[in-house]
């Protein structure tokens, strides 16, 4: 059976005065996400404020509990991250009925 994880969070940018530094920090931690995690990453809100992004982050299996711990994971190496501040998150798994 198959799962999705969704993870949908808010990330500060102190240190952006324009879009084009925004994008900047957005498009790297977005390499390093997919990268790294595993995982589906997009810009989901908030594209035209400067120091603020929304982002979404999906991935897929057939393992809750690891999907799970995945997510968590990639929610712990964001409050590490030195370009932007973790604001807000939220994590829902969705399963087939």
């Amino acid at each position: 059976m198959i799962h999705v994880g969704v993870l949908q969070f808010t990330i500060d940018i102190p240190h952006a005065g324009s879009l084009k530094d925004k994008r900047s920090v957005v498009k790297s931690m977005k390499d390093r996400v997919r990268r790294k995690h595993n995982v589906s990453i997009a810009e989901v809100d908030d594209h035209d404020e400067w120091t603020v992004a929304t982002l979404g982050v999906v991935m897929v299996g057939t393992d809750v509990p690891y999907i799970n711990g995945a997510l968590d994971k990639l929610i712990n190496a964001l409050d590490d991250e030195r370009d932007c501040v973790l604001a807000d998150h939220q994590l829902e798994i969705i399963s087939p009925q």
